[in-house]
């Protein structure tokens, strides 16, 4: 009988956590590997490893269905230099670890998905991307670089291999949306800067959706954006979330305004300043279709309106 073990490295956070339940639901077998295992409490197992060594761990990928690797410390903090080594080196070793477990296996996985972001294009500002476009020059850009040529370099020949660079993933539970959203409702929710910065996003049902069409469909191959295909600016988005949350208008945030409080936050301007105007050609290319295209809907979905 084929395995339907499915294996998420990282899985903890919060885009982990959907997809296990999703998958869980399903009726995957589903082994998250975290640095802090919990006793089995439902469906989904964990097991414990450090993101960068061979353990245990490695054993429970030979003859798993599929790997998806999620692993990468959180990029909202303050770009220290240690906090930049260890924000590289979170995701650089723990491909390097799966590539490594996965060479030792008796029977590979079907699949190894990795997750990486958009960020790779840097501030595109109004300018349209697909997967063919070249990097950014910018601290996240190289982030994402250094996280692909890491995972393009660490050979699984006989696993089918594919690249998703992620977008701002909307949903209530968990990710910036509920920041944004808390925000929002205390009178905060007016558009950033000039507004005109470009956010590519997607509903976590249909970041959920991609997931599982790269690990079922044996066609999805290489570099994919994990984002919708309706990219709005940070005034419309803004202006959508307020509708969404009944606020009124809500005055905007000067670029001065947005650095200091990034600083007391603990976190980086640049997460609100920068833009990205994305295209999920490839994922469209293969049939795949958005069932939350429309950024009204999606909100009015996720808030109930």
């Amino acid at each position: 009988m084929k395995s339907d073990r499915i294996i998420l490295a990282g899985g903890s956070g919060y885009l982990g956590k959907l997809l296990a339940q999703e998958l869980a639901a399903r009726g995957s077998e589903v082994i998250v590997l975290t640095r802090s295992p919990r006793p089995c409490q439902g469906p989904v197992k964990e097991a414990r490893w450090d993101g960068r060594t061979l353990g245990e761990w490695a054993e429970l990928l030979d003859g798993a269905r599929a790997v998806v690797n999620l692993t990468g410390r959180s990029v909202n903090c303050r770009y220290t230099a240690e906090n930049r080594r260890e924000i590289v080196e979170s995701r650089v070793e723990s491909v390097k670890a799966i590539g490594a477990a996965i060479r030792r296996c008796a029977k590979p996985p079907g699949a190894l998905v990795q997750a990486s972001s958009l960020a790779i294009y840097g501030d595109t500002q109004e300018r349209w991307c697909d997967e063919g476009t070249a990097a950014g020059d910018d601290f996240p850009a190289e982030t994402c670089g250094l996280w692909e040529k890491a995972f393009n370099g660490s050979a699984t020949p006989k696993t089918r291999r594919v690249v998703l660079r992620i977008g701002f993933v909307l949903g209530k539970s968990g990710g910036a949306l509920s920041v944004l959203g808390n925000l929002t409702r205390w009178g905060l929710g007016g558009r950033v800067a000039s507004g005109r910065q470009y956010i590519s996003w997607l509903h976590e049902a249909d970041m959920n959706r991609i997931f599982l069409a790269a690990i079922e469909r044996a066609e999805m191959e290489g570099v994919f954006n994990a984002a919708g295909p309706r990219p709005v600016t940070n005034a419309e988005f803004m202006k959508e979330l307020r509708r969404a949350l009944h606020r009124p208008w809500s005055p905007p945030a000067p670029v001065w305004t947005v650095r200091m409080g990034a600083r007391l936050m603990g976190t980086e301007a640049c997460l609100a300043l920068a833009g990205r105007r994305c295209a999920p050609k490839r994922l469209l290319e293969h049939g795949f279709e958005f069932r939350w295209p429309d950024l009204r809907e999606a909100l009015g979905a996720i808030y109930g309106v």
